[in-house]
């Protein structure tokens, strides 16, 4: 079983920066890949960045490209979202998720993601 704990949420004002942490622990398999989505009250659950374990591709959510940097510590099992230049509408929960088997085109569905942790609250003042 894989269990993952994210870090590193809180208030921040707008134009300011936070790095959120994922440990995960467990059985996660050779080939897993790492996603962050996110979900602000009323809104469907969003697709931030996600990161094959190689680390050979990353990909991002058009509303964060440029923005946000994920990236990984292998050696750690920690990975990690950087989020610069906050905006009040990056508020929301957000988790991370892990699976395998996922490939370029199924990357961005929170679906294709088995294990999820329980999530950080990001608020962003303007």
């Amino acid at each position: 079983q894989v269990q993952l704990s994210e870090s590193g949420g809180g208030l921040v004002q707008a134009g300011g920066s936070l790095k959120l942490s994922c440990v995960t622990s467990g059985r996660t398999g050779s080939s897993y890949t790492l996603g962050w989505f996110r979900q602000a009250p009323g809104k469907e659950r969003e697709f931030v960045a996600a990161i094959f374990r190689s680390g050979s591709a990353t990909y991002y959510g058009d509303s964060v490209k440029g923005r946000f940097t994920i990236s990984r510590d292998r050696a750690k099992n920690t990975w990690y979202l950087q989020m610069n230049s906050l905006e009040p509408d990056d508020t929301a929960v957000y988790y991370c998720a892990s699976g395998t088997g996922l490939i370029t085109s199924t990357v961005r569905n929170g679906a294709a993601y088995p294990n999820w942790g329980r999530g950080t609250q990001v608020t962003v003042s303007s």
